[in-house]
């Protein structure tokens, strides 16, 4: 890339780092030297460590870790909730130059034993209320499970073996896919991928300053986050999810210059909150938060906070990013330096500006991507054809270059040369007014597809589909109003509680569905004379 480019964002080098700036190993042994006495780490229970106390702990388990047999390499499993022992655990593993591997502490039966076995692990580390829920599963690598404490594994770090010295290119971690699809793939990333997502995301962060995480380890946003802070040689706030009434306290507790990030709804719990006297004496600077929209900036002109959005999968490391306080809304915002983004037919031919189209990524540095989906190497080669990482998202693309995203490519769904949008049927069909939940799929009939809307309804409401098609008619294309309506009690999750839509992609047409066309409601193309 030509220095005379700009860099996009403006704290982002897209230059190779330096080994103790990106290698977690490197990093702790680097800090502990320099900055012993500072502060990494305070914990929801009120125990902190400095950095030097944080290497001691970390030596220690990892030399524990050594006994029991773990090698540079192995897989371990840590299935912990946000706190110390996670903490201990994924740093004594890397340490030793073996894969991190955290799992969801929602998992049980069948995706438990899916994620366990597909990573090949012989060893689990878990909480104690967690153990019982492996009874009766078929675990066929795992050779030892030990309950996790906050203090950790007792080992003897003069005894501990730390000749192994991971590379930046070398695999820190697997973490799973939410699994809105399908069975959950496990994204195996190396150490400069996880650099470059925090430096990207977060690196308005300064030399010093902390972090409030309050997304869980099993999250590319929670390993991510935390990871500035080690970068930055600055300190986090870990803390087991996101509370609006202790939201503000807790980054007053830490100092906090940032956190996590505002996902989803966070943003509109905070808005919702009381105003208070001291709205703005906090120390929060910037946010990172999903989407950008009014309620954004009214954020910032309550909380007085910096903002800026992007877009990223566990796959990658933030390709999209927006400027500083962007009034683009809606926008993921524009290619950072260092990739190069193309929005694809599918051929994998380019579509003109304003035409969604599947975005294609690749990296000018080597080892900023994922490795692969781990054990799958069909899925890996479907992912990376033709020298692209093929997202599986649509986007569209102005004349300015911001890009937005439209749906997911399995979600969207293609009726009679119509592209339909599945997240703009599920926001027309939501404004219902007795509608709860919803999701929207494409369902084969002969050679075409139809919409399908899945609705939960609210408690004590009556929902008649007649009576939601005739709402929808004036509020949508013609070719987007559903044909088919089924109500059911609930809608699956995935562990993340995001909705999963494949169980009624593959159930078609059921018994309990109302069809549009059956009951005799038929929309056509209006005409119109010109």
């Amino acid at each position: 890339m030509s220095t005379a480019q700009p860099v996009h964002p403006p704290w982002f080098d897209p230059r190779m780092p330096r080994r103790e700036d990106c290698v977690l190993k490197a990093i702790l042994d680097d800090r502990a030297a320099r900055v012993p006495d500072r502060r990494i780490a305070l914990f929801e229970d009120g125990t902190e460590w400095t950095w030097g106390e944080c290497r001691e702990h970390v030596r220690a388990q990892a030399a524990a870790l050594q006994e029991l047999g773990v090698r540079a390499g192995d897989r371990v499993v840590a299935w912990l909730p946000n706190g110390p022992a996670l903490v201990r655990a994924w740093f004594s593993i890397n340490y030793l130059g073996a894969v991190f591997v955290p799992l969801n502490t929602a998992y049980r039966g069948a995706t438990l034993e899916h994620t366990i076995n597909a990573c090949r692990a012989k060893l689990v580390l878990a909480h104690p209320a967690l153990i019982e829920r492996l009874d009766g599963l078929s675990l066929q690598h795992v050779e030892r499970v030990i309950t996790v404490g906050p203090a950790g594994l007792a080992g003897d770090a003069r005894r501990l073996d730390d000749s192994a010295q991971p590379q930046p290119w070398d695999a820190q971690s697997i973490i799973y896919t939410s699994g809105t699809t399908g069975l959950s793939k496990g994204v195996l990333s190396p150490y400069l991928q996880l650099y470059t997502t925090a430096t990207i995301v977060y690196g308005y962060l300064r030399e010093g300053e902390g972090i409030l995480v309050n997304l869980p380890m099993f999250h590319v946003g929670g390993t991510s986050s935390l990871m500035i802070a080690l970068i930055r040689s600055g300190s986090f706030h870990l803390v087991d999810g996101f509370s609006t009434d202790r939201f503000w306290d807790q980054v007053r507790r830490g100092n906090c210059a940032t956190t996590s990030g505002l996902i989803g709804i966070m943003g509109q719990f905070l808005i919702k909150s009381p105003a208070r006297p001291d709205d703005r004496e906090h120390p929060i600077r910037c946010m990172t938060g999903f989407p950008i929209n009014e309620l954004t900036v009214q954020i910032r002109e309550r909380f007085g906070i910096d903002y800026l959005t992007g877009f990223n999968m566990t796959e990658l490391s933030a390709p999209l990013v927006s400027d500083l306080n962007t009034r683009v809304f809606g926008a993921c915002g524009r290619p950072r330096s260092g990739v190069e983004c193309r929005l694809v037919d599918e051929h994998d031919m380019e579509v003109p500006d304003g035409t969604p189209g599947e975005l294609t990524v690749r990296s000018d540095m080597p080892w900023t991507f994922n490795l692969g989906y781990d054990g799958l190497p069909d899925a890996t080669a479907r992912a990376w054809r033709n020298g692209w990482f093929h997202t599986g998202d649509i986007l569209r693309k102005d004349a300015d270059g911001n890009y937005y995203f439209v749906d997911r490519l399995k979600d969207a769904i293609r009726r009679r040369g119509e592209n339909v949008s599945s997240l703009e049927v599920e926001a027309a069909v939501r404004s219902y007014p007795p509608v709860d939940e919803v999701i929207a799929v494409g369902i084969p009939v002969e050679s075409e597809e139809e919409v399908m809307v899945v609705i939960v309804a609210k408690p004590g409401q009556t929902l008649e589909p007649s009576a939601l098609i005739e709402y929808l008619t004036p509020r949508m294309p013609y070719f987007a109003v559903p044909r088919f309506v089924r109500i059911v009690d609930a809608i699956p999750k995935t562990e993340t509680n995001k909705q999963r839509k494949f169980p009624f992609r593959d159930a078609g047409v059921t018994p309990d569905t109302w069809d549009r066309v059956a009951a005799g409601i038929v929309l056509k193309r209006e005409r119109l004379s010109g």
